[in-house]
């Protein structure tokens, strides 16, 4: 749906009447008696009322436009779990020297005691603001005295320069919410579309006319106030395996498509891809570095004189970049400086390390272009029409016949044609050149592979030694790659394993293909196991899932609203086969199973087999997409609830009388 809205800098404000909000502190014995049981029982604290209002108005400093943004709530607090509602921090936009200002701070404590209302109110010295980035700040500050029982209330007003993004609306958060209502005020001329996410529906939606809420120039301006209200509201859980909770919790969002002047002119803010291709590619920071293979003339016959191929041409310029320009830690789709100078101090944020690399395969004769994508942390794109705004991360997509690798080169020890986790978000636009620019599926583009096989022998004296070898490729071994460059050495990665194991003891080790980040990584551990219970030699115990064992269950919620997304499929193989002793024989061992999820889905599967005096055991776990619909949950959860039931069982040997 879409409503009006007015934008100028020409503008006299005409203060109206605010919205209806309640009134700040006017507790009463209902709230103090509101247990937990009315929403979700095992909720920690609730929101008992919330309220926003958003305005334009006249920045009295500079006759400027700002939006104010208001905004009250009232929470209780049930238990000491739910102190953490008690820290409040407030984000703020910062863009370049203008920032979101934080005013009108008034936050109170309220404690019902022998029968009487305490209050305990904020002292404004114990108000904190900081810059996180140059593109956020926040204020913080923690309400006093809280007790099991206490109901915190805070109000603030938030002055944002930036009028084209009309402040949203979060009607879903952590705790569950009683009533929250949320009131737009949009001046005419302006037309935004307001767009409702999540899996929730609105209580109640009011449209009125709140007139003359403004003049421009002596012409007075009607206002739409929007009023949206939403009860009794479920917190949001978040579980592992999503993307970023604003693509699922519900709100309003509200979107700038254009404005009509006083002159009846009709503005368009919205874009189209190619009036923003032109301004991408003829952006200094984003096109004019794409361009510069000037920079790479010199040493390119050096660096490709060992090349035979196009992809092995690739794959040497891919290696320069990565070791010659490292992640000053910032990320973006503009380059922050030149590729020369990023070359010079070797470093650079995620736009000038990418974007020296198109140029860099573009000097070597290779079909490269720009993708840019928005990072799982950042959030879903709109594709009905370009927001530049919503991208924060460029990559390259490299096209060499009929296969296309994606690229970063911004990431250590990140394999050719592989993209960090965070980058795999739906689609992302490719920007070319010469050619109109276009979306691209952005996959991992590898299985997350890992196999393990252990052949050990278990001895009279209840000891069990073998050697363990595991291939990882995928996002295994990216994983394993950096625990290990973390650690700084093998041997003290090494070590941490160890401590992870108290009955096992890692004796010796090497690992291959450290460095070859495109070959499978290779790890080979001779490991000495204990398999008796205490001085009883006639009973051993030998677990075969000490090898990558599930303990818990990843998906606990009893419905989930937003899809499983692992990234990339997964497959995890094990082999063991333990010679056992004269004189002993099986006595108990894991169930063998073979269950699957619908529509190929997933499998598992265990399986253990006893011939002459070997045990064979093999597992195989396979999860064969890198997304899983809401719809798929429940069977996912009773998936994950039988592998963990299997897993409790040992392999028994007894000792024969």
């Amino acid at each position: 749906m879409k409503y009006l809205l007015l934008c100028s800098f020409l503008v006299l404000a005409k203060l109206t009447v605010l919205a209806q909000d309640f009134p700040f502190a006017a507790i009463t014995h209902e709230d103090v008696g509101l247990k937990n049981t009315v929403i979700d029982s095992s909720a920690n604290a609730i929101v008992l009322k919330e309220y926003g209002s958003a305005r334009m108005q006249l920045n009295a400093y500079d006759n400027g436009l700002v939006i104010h943004y208001r905004y009250h709530v009232r929470i209780k607090i049930f238990n000491k779990q739910g102190y953490d509602q008690g820290n409040i921090t407030i984000l703020q936009r910062v863009s370049g020297d203008k920032a979101d200002e934080i005013s009108e701070i008034k936050a109170v404590t309220i404690n019902y005691v022998d029968g009487q209302f305490k209050q305990n109110e904020l002292d404004p010295k114990k108000i904190f603001k900081e810059k996180t980035s140059r593109y956020t700040a926040q204020t913080k500050f923690t309400l006093p005295n809280l007790q099991e029982g206490s109901i915190i209330e805070y109000s603030y007003l938030v002055t944002m320069p930036n009028i084209f993004n009309f402040k949203s609306w979060a009607f879903q958060s952590d705790i569950p919410k009683l009533y929250s209502e949320y009131v737009a005020f949009i001046p005419g001329l302006y037309n935004y579309n307001v767009v409702l996410r999540g899996a929730l529906k609105l209580s109640d939606t009011k449209a009125e006319i709140d007139r003359e809420c403004m003049r421009i120039s002596g012409t007075p301006i009607d206002c739409s106030k929007m009023t949206y209200i939403m009860k009794n509201i479920p917190a949001f859980i978040e579980e592992d395996y999503m993307t970023a909770p604003v693509n699922f919790k519900s709100a309003i969002n509200f979107e700038l498509s254009d404005y009509t002047l006083l002159t009846g002119a009709k503005v368009n803010v919205t874009k189209t891809w190619k009036s923003t291709d032109y301004e991408l590619t003829s952006e200094r920071a984003f096109g004019s570095q794409m361009k510069k293979k000037d920079a790479f003339k010199e040493i390119m016959p050096d660096l490709l004189k060992n090349t035979t191929d196009d992809l092995s041409k690739a794959k040497a310029v891919y290696a320069y970049i990565a070791k010659n320009i490292k992640s000053n830690g910032y990320i973006g789709i503009y380059s922050e400086t030149e590729v020369k100078k990023a070359l010079e101090t070797h470093s650079g944020n995620t736009g000038d390390i990418n974007l020296a690399l198109i140029s860099a395969l573009t000097a070597a004769n290779l079909d490269a272009e720009a993708l840019i994508l928005s990072t799982r942390s950042n959030g879903e794109l709109n594709r009905l029409f370009p927001v530049i705004s919503s991208f924060n991360y460029v990559v390259v997509k490299l096209n060499i016949g009929e296969t296309s690798y994606l690229l970063d080169a911004s990431v250590p020890l990140l394999p050719f044609g592989m993209l960090p986790l965070t980058c795999i978000n739906g689609q992302g636009r490719v920007i070319n050149l010469k050619k109109p620019s276009y979306w691209y599926e952005v996959s991992s583009g590898q299985k997350d592979y890992t196999r393990y096989n252990f052949i050990a022998t278990l001895s009279k004296d209840g000891k069990i030694r073998g050697e363990l070898t595991t291939f990882s490729s995928g996002y295994s071994a990216l994983k394993k790659r950096k625990a290990i460059a973390d650690a700084n050495s093998i041997d003290a990665y090494v070590e941490k394993l160890d401590e992870k194991m108290p009955k096992i003891s890692i004796t010796k080790h090497e690992i291959e293909n450290l460095d070859s980040l495109n070959s499978t990584l290779t790890e080979k551990y001779e490991l000495l196991i204990d398999s008796y219970d205490g001085d009883n030699m006639s009973k051993l115990f030998f677990s075969p899932f000490f090898i990558n064992h599930t303990s818990k269950n990843p998906f606990n919620l009893n419905e989930r609203t937003y899809p499983v997304d692992l990234g990339s499929s997964t497959e995890s193989r094990i082999t063991i086969q333990l010679t056992i002793p004269e004189g002993y024989a099986m006595a108990d061992q894991p169930k063998n199973m073979n269950i699957g999820l619908a529509d190929n889905g997933g499998r598992y599967l265990t399986n253990t087999v006893v011939e002459d005096q070997r045990i064979t055991f093999t597992q195989l776990l396979q999860l064969n997409k890198p997304i899983y619909d809401p719809s798929e949950y429940l069977s996912l959860k009773e998936f994950y609830s039988q592998i963990i039931q299997n897993q409790k069982t040992d392999i028994i040997l007894n000792k024969a009388k």
